[in-house]
């Protein structure tokens, strides 16, 4: 039975997590990853945002974010622009949103719980920290075998509505995100059209009941 532990986000990870995040999403261009440059710069900036998975002192994966703030009236946006030179550059401690930059597990240790669990710990430094909740463009790999029968927000509604499956955002959805639609040149990945989703969840501590 393999043992993950987690850990608060450390430059020392920085080749390795580059590494799995270029493995798990193969078809992005590498403009639209993180390299072991962002990562360091990343640790620098906003250290609390990260989350590591490791089994004994190997990374297995990783969860990293930013605070900014977000227009919802102005949802599309594209990954490099919002989040600005190295992953991090428009991070602000006073922003409102945690922004999901990525999360990536390496092939051998996925249906462990380590997604799951990267969720967990975001929601709870956004907790902690008071802010409105999380944001992201999640990647759409399902599409890409839709693409030719159907826009991206067609496929995201079907997915929302449980008639289509996607292994990250369904995923997603079942961990209490909302899908708002399709995000139009999000990100260099031709393999779906270039296109992500915008999903969101709300700090339950902020809501009113």
């Amino acid at each position: 039975m393999v043992e993950i532990t987690y850990a608060p986000l450390q430059a020392r990870w920085a080749t390795e997590l580059a590494a799995i995040e270029r493995a798990a999403f193969p078809t992005a261009g590498i403009a639209d990853l993180m390299v072991e440059e962002d990562i360091l710069a990343l640790c620098e900036k906003f250290p609390a945002g990260g989350f590591v998975a490791l089994d004994g002192e190997t990374p297995v994966g990783m969860g990293v974010g930013i605070l900014i703030d977000f227009d919802f009236d102005e949802p599309d946006h594209s990954l490099e622009d919002l989040t600005g030179e190295n992953s991090c550059g428009n991070h602000s401690d006073n922003a409102d949103w945690y922004y999901g930059v990525t999360i990536a597990v390496d092939a051998n240790y996925r249906r462990l719980g380590i997604g799951h669990q990267l969720y967990i710990r975001r929601k709870d430094i956004v907790r902690r920290l008071g802010k409105k909740g999380i944001v992201a463009g999640g990647v759409i790999p399902g599409y890409k075998d839709h693409i030719d029968d159907m826009t991206a927000d067609e496929y995201v509604d079907r997915v929302r509505t449980g008639e289509l499956y996607d292994p990250t955002l369904s995923f997603q959805l079942e961990n209490g995100f909302e899908a708002l639609g399709a995000i139009p040149d999000y990100m260099d990945d031709p393999a779906v059209g270039n296109n992500a989703v915008l999903i969101v969840w709300h700090n339950p501590d902020l809501v009113s009941p």
